[in-house]
C-alpha cells in the first residue's frame, strides 16, 4: 500500500469513527427526549403541572417543571456552543410560557416556591420547546468535529471544561430529569 493510500485509508477510518461517535452522543442525547415523551404521554395539562406529592416532597418537581428545565438546560449550553441565540428567546418559547418568572431565571436554583410557577396552559407548549431544543441540539451534533472535544471552552471551572466534558454533562442532566420525570408520572398515580 502507498502512502498516499494509507493516508486515504486512515481519513477514511478517522471519518467512520468520528460519523460513529456523532450518533453515540445524538443516541445518548435523543433517549431523555423519549424518556420526556412517554412521561408526558396521556397526561393532562393540569396534571403535568402539578407536583405529586407536594405535601410530603415538595422538592419532587412536575412533570411540566422536569422537561422544562431540561430543555433550558440543553439550551442554554447548546446555543453558545453552536453561535446561536437559545431557542427560549429566538423561538418565541419564552413568549408562549409567559411565566411569572425574570426572563433570566435561574431555575438550577429554584425553590419549590419558584418551580411551582413553572405551568403551561396547554402541553403543546411544552413539547414544542422540547422539539426545537433537541433538534438544535441534533443539528449541533451532527456538525461536530471530534477534533474539538478537547477544546476547552469554560475555564471557570478546575480543571477547566473541555467541549466533550461539557456534553457528557448536558446528556446525563438530561438523563437525570427525564428518569425523574417518569417517577414523578408514577407518583401521580398513572401507569409507565
Amino acid at each position: 500500500m502507498s502512502g498516499a493510500d494509507q493516508v486515504e485509508t486512515r481519513g477514511a477510518q478517522e471519518e467512520r469513527e468520528a460519523r460513529a461517535l456523532r450518533s453515540l452522543l445524538i443516541d445518548a442525547l435523543g433517549r431523555s427526549r423519549e424518556r420526556l415523551g412517554r412521561a408526558l404521554e396521556g397526561v393532562s395539562a393540569e396534571q403535568a403541572n402539578a407536583r405529586p406529592v407536594n405535601d410530603l416532597a415538595p422538592r419532587i418537581d412536575s412533570l411540566t417543571w422536569l422537561a422544562w428545565h431540561t430543555a433550558r438546560a440543553i439550551d442554554l449550553q447548546i446555543a453558545p456552543l453552536a453561535g446561536r441565540e437559545p431557542e427560549w428567546t429566538s423561538g418565541g418559547h419564552a413568549a408562549r410560557f409567559a411565566l411569572p418568572l425574570p426572563e433570566d431565571t435561574e431555575d438550577w436554583r429554584h425553590a419549590p416556591e419558584e418551580s411551582a410557577r413553572v405551568t403551561v396552559p396547554d402541553l403543546s407548549v411544552l413539547t414544542d420547546y422540547l422539539d426545537a431544543v433537541y433538534t438544535t441540539a441534533t443539528a449541533f451534533l451532527e456538525s461536530l468535529d471530534s477534533a474539538w472535544l478537547g477544546d476547552v471552552i469554560d475555564e471557570a471551572w478546575e480543571p477547566p471544561v473541555t467541549l466533550g466534558v461539557r456534553l457528557v454533562s448536558i446528556i446525563d442532566d438530561a438523563s437525570q430529569h427525564s428518569g425523574q420525570a417518569i417517577y414523578a408520572r408514577r407518583l401521580l398515580g398513572l401507569p409507565g
